[in-house]
């Protein structure tokens, strides 16, 4: 049996603790038989601190043979209903046809009933929304409150007037509603953009493969770039320099149906907070928070008069304001806005003609005179962003007054005076504050700082502990930090894989070996130093016997640690992991590193909260509930797979022991809204039994926010010493937290 209490607490007392502070920078063991991690889990550390680790109780894994008959328990349940369905149905059918439609007509009415009180449900939860959004504003200023509460006024009559219909104008139902309640608007949002940044990556990988075409055939990118500055580009030519991969994404969105919330709206967006950060106007575009990515100005047109007819359109919903426009005047809570047309398209600012009070001018015109609040967006310059920006969300604006001038440039302009709504979560940018907290400038700025660098120089940069939270602070301790797996006596490592015949680096992934491992394409983009274009089963790459070098693009998850991480203290989370840089999404982050053994060992390890078995087999086959991802996987590694027996591998035969020696990894929590995910990555063997652990970025990660992926427990799936199911509470904050991690 294995142990499975994946409790993270400290397994020496203070005092012990505070003796081994001048550990922190463990000396590294010898690394005789050391190797690339294998990797994906299924056992995880447990986030919860405890005072008496010796008190805790051991937590059991499930058996095989208690698996087998919590199954067999649960579909008898399932037939036992089915049979009482079919039951049901007979008496029904015997029934008198009257009777039987009485019923019929019953059912038709509570359903009625229910599709009616969801209609008005949706209505009162978004005032809700709003009011909250917008807080109770407790100011002695009369004239204040009252402009505070026409703004809600107004805001709840669009919502009551205009939104109890979906896009196609017909009156939402049930079933529809349900839906909606069965994930939060925050996960909506998080999986949205998570899609967006998949089709991004899939694009950009089209354009890398057109750009190394290019290079192959002598560079014709720099000729057409030469005759698009001469002005005789042909309409081919053209194109081939117009590849957008972000509007790509969008149309591909739209093409699929996929984009969130595709009709504008007035107010908050549902799963946007003031203070959410975007990093380019596209992924603005597909949440529907933004719903142009050039315009400045969003707005609904007439269109939308049948759904709120007791306003002029268009009609204003939000503007984003990054200083394009030389007579902008920003000072935080009140705005002056210039309206839009008539610039200069060549990104100096000046303005070149008079504008004209039409589309979007006429629109924030129209938001002045029915007291109508737009969402505002600041974009600020960002070296972190793939557009050089990012644009934060600031909250509603009420525009208070408009009118016509001279610009600096001599020409009408029109602008727009916009005063923030009362009540609303403070401001989170000037220029780019991040949510998190700034960013320290070196590691001696660090508060509460513990120790300089846990990895003791093993990593290419510098790991610090911070504490916070303890009195007297103490870093961590109880390990030792290495920087390559262990492997256990018992263990032997397969032969190295043969690999390609690739020269320096790989090009074509239809002749490079590896690639066709991976169903002839190559699993990364170059872009940001090498992201993964999407989670798999399994990835193969490039190993110790492939002719190409370091710099392959099929060598991502190889090349160590990229990011200045910390190491923190939680207040019930135990340690913690967060980045000092900016994550995109796909980006490696780290590989889990420990000691490499065979499951059955593991029956002495009863406090051990570090296991982390090997599933990626399992993963590949979908046993046990795993989930299968995206395959694209050679039919020689496919047949392989399946050759394997079900039965006999129903359970991980290895896994990786990161108690006493580790990396960074095992300070890693869990959330149920993780930002990262594990992946199954092959490269210097390919025995997936083997595999090796590395963690990929979920989502563009800002700076100081907290790494973390889902551990993959399922609920009452961990047993005690007595044979009892064992509850273990989440903290991880989600608004989707499951409550419990097991």
């Amino acid at each position: 049996m294995v142990v499975a209490s994946l409790q993270r607490v400290d397994a020496t007392p203070k005092s012990k603790a505070v003796a081994g502070a001048g550990q922190c920078a463990a000396a590294v063991p010898t690394v005789s038989d050391a190797v690339r991690s294998p990797g994906r889990v299924s056992r995880k550390k447990v986030e919860q601190e405890e005072s008496d680790p010796g008190s805790r109780p051991v937590l059991r894994r499930q058996s095989l043979r208690i698996q087998t008959k919590q199954k067999q328990k649960e579909q008898l349940a399932q037939r036992k209903k089915e049979l009482a369905v079919e039951r049901r149905a007979e008496l029904l059918d015997v029934e008198q046809n009257g009777r039987a439609k009485k019923r019929v007509k019953v059912r038709k009415r509570m359903a009625s009933e229910t599709v009616e009180n969801g209609k008005m449900a949706a209505p009162k939860e978004e005032l809700k929304g709003v009011a909250a959004s917008l807080g109770e504003e407790k100011s002695n200023a009369s004239d204040e409150k009252s402009d505070y509460v026409k703004v809600k006024e107004t805001l709840c009559e669009l919502l009551l007037s205009g939104r109890t219909k979906d896009e196609n104008g017909a009156s939402a139902d049930g079933a529809d509603r349900l839906n909606a309640a069965e994930k939060s608007h925050h996960a909506k949002v998080k999986e949205t953009l998570r899609l967006f940044n998949k089709h991004y990556l899939h694009f950009v990988e089209e354009e890398e493969k057109r750009c190394r075409k290019e290079a192959a055939e002598g560079k014709r990118t720099v000729k057409i770039s030469k005759k698009f500055k001469k002005g005789n580009a042909s309409e081919e030519d053209k194109k081939q320099l117009a590849k957008r991969p972000d509007l790509k994404a969008i149309t591909k969105m739209r093409e699929t149906k996929t984009i969130l919330n595709p009709k504008r709206r007035v107010g908050d967006i549902p799963g946007i907070k003031v203070g959410h950060q975007f990093y380019s106007r596209a992924e603005m575009v597909v949440v529907g928070f933004h719903n142009h990515w050039l315009n400045g100005i969003d707005y609904m047109g007439c269109a939308y008069q049948a759904d709120y007819p007791k306003y002029s359109f268009p009609l204003a919903v939000g503007i984003v304001l990054s200083g394009m426009y030389e007579d902008d005047l920003d000072n935080a809570d009140e705005i002056v806005y210039t309206g839009q047309g008539g610039q200069n398209l060549i990104g100096d600012k000046r303005q070149i003609q008079d504008q004209k009070l039409e589309r979007g001018n006429l629109a924030l015109k129209n938001c002045t005179v029915h007291g109508v609040p737009v969402r505002v967006v600041r974009g600020h310059e960002c070296l972190n962003s793939y557009t050089g920006r990012i644009y934060t969300y600031d909250g509603l604006y009420k525009v208070v007054k408009y009118w016509a001038d001279k610009g600096i440039s001599g020409f009408t302009v029109y602008k727009y005076r916009l005063k923030r709504v009362l009540g609303q979560p403070m401001l989170t940018t000037n220029q780019v504050q991040f949510a998190y907290g700034r960013v320290p400038a070196s590691v001696s700025d660090l508060r509460g700082l513990v120790c300089d660098d846990i990895t003791g120089g093993q990593e290419k940069y510098a790991i610090p502990a911070s504490n916070l939270v303890d009195d007297p602070p103490v870093p961590p301790s109880g390990y030792k930090y290495v920087s390559f797996i262990q492997v256990s006596n018992n263990v032997t490592l397969p032969k190295a894989a043969a690999g390609c015949s690739c020269k320096g680096t790989c090009i074509d992934p239809k002749t490079c070996a590896c690639a066709r491992l991976n169903g002839s394409n190559f699993p990364y983009v170059q872009r940001d130093g090498g992201r993964l274009i999407e989670a798999k089963d399994v990835i193969y790459e490039c190993g110790p016997n492939c002719g190409c070098g370091p710099v392959c693009i099929n060598r991502v998850s190889q090349r160590g640690l990229k990011y200045h991480l910390e190491v923190f203290r939680t207040p019930r989370k135990g340690w913690a992991v967060r980045s000092w840089d900016f994550i995109p999404s796909g980006a490696p982050v780290c590989e889990y590193i420990g000691t490499l053994k065979r499951s059955e060992d593991l029956e002495s390890a009863l406090e051990n909260n570090y296991i982390f078995d090997i599933d990626c087999l399992q993963t590949m086959k979908g046993l046990g509930g795993r989930v299968r991802r995206s395959h694209g996987m050679s039919c020689q590694e496919t047949d392989q797979v399946d050759s394997h027996d079900d039965h006999r591998y129903e359970m991980p035969e290895f896994c990786i022991d990161a108690g006493p020696s580790g990396n960074i990894a095992r300070f890693i929590n869990h959330s149920c809204e993780p930002n990262l995910f594990v992946q199954c990555v092959l490269s210097s063997h390919h025995d997936v039994k083997l595999a090796q652990v590395v963690l990929f970025a979920a989502d563009n990660i800002p700076p100081l926010q907290e790494l973390t992926y889902d551990y993959g427990y399922a609920l009452n799936s961990v047993l005690g010493p007595d044979g009892k199911i064992k509850r273990m509470p989440c903290y991880c904050g989600g608004s989707d937290c499951r409550k419990r991690l097991f």
